[in-house]
């Protein structure tokens, strides 16, 4: 089974990774998309996530309708702060079967450099890539990698941190999240 590990805080999920996630399911040969609930980014503040378990049912809730769609909390037990090459390291040993490939937006491509291992992760892991609305790419950057594979998915510009914002200003969200997370935030009253 090939599987793309689609890594997020998801701090909410919104209809944005929704659409990429189920793109990729039924344009290109994964067999299934794994979100992965990141605990703790190195990249990001810890301050505004909510609890793990709280993220993981958001997924939950907006995956469920998706059979190729399966949300994952791998990480919730791995060290921290969560380092793809450590996670990717024990997928392998934990599913010897499987075959995983990273799904990330041409933004998080452009800073692959500065993760941890980044090398070994382009040498042995494919890599699809959405388009993102970027500035502009760095000259030595190409897409000729035999591992990077650009995917024509919509461009989504819906941002978890544009939504949290919205909710605390009482703003209107629900068409940019799934019916049943927007459900969960408003009964939990999340983000208020």
């Amino acid at each position: 089974m090939k599987v793309g590990l689609f890594f997020g805080t998801y701090n909410p999920v919104h209809v944005g990774h929704l659409i990429i996630a189920n793109h990729l399911a039924e344009h290109s040969d994964l067999d299934q998309i794994w979100f992965v609930v990141t605990p703790q980014s190195p990249h990001k503040k810890k301050k505004n996530l909510l609890d793990n378990h709280q993220r993981l049912e958001m997924v939950f809730r907006a995956t469920k309708d998706f059979p190729k769609l399966v949300p994952s909390s791998i990480e919730f037990n791995l060290s921290q702060p969560n380092f793809t090459v450590h996670t990717l390291a024990y997928l392998e040993e934990k599913y010897p079967n499987y075959q995983f490939a990273l799904i990330m937006g041409e933004d998080n491509l452009i800073s692959l450099p500065k993760w941890k291992n980044s090398e070994v992760i382009k040498e042995n892991y494919p890599i699809y890539v959405y388009p993102r609305k970027v500035e502009s790419l760095p000259d030595s950057f190409t897409y000729n990698s035999k591992k990077i594979t650009r995917v024509d998915a919509p461009i989504m510009e819906i941002s978890s941190t544009f939504i949290r914002q919205q909710i605390k200003k009482n703003k209107n969200v629900k068409p940019l999240l799934p019916l049943k997370v927007w459900e969960y935030i408003d009964e939990m009253n999340f983000y208020k």
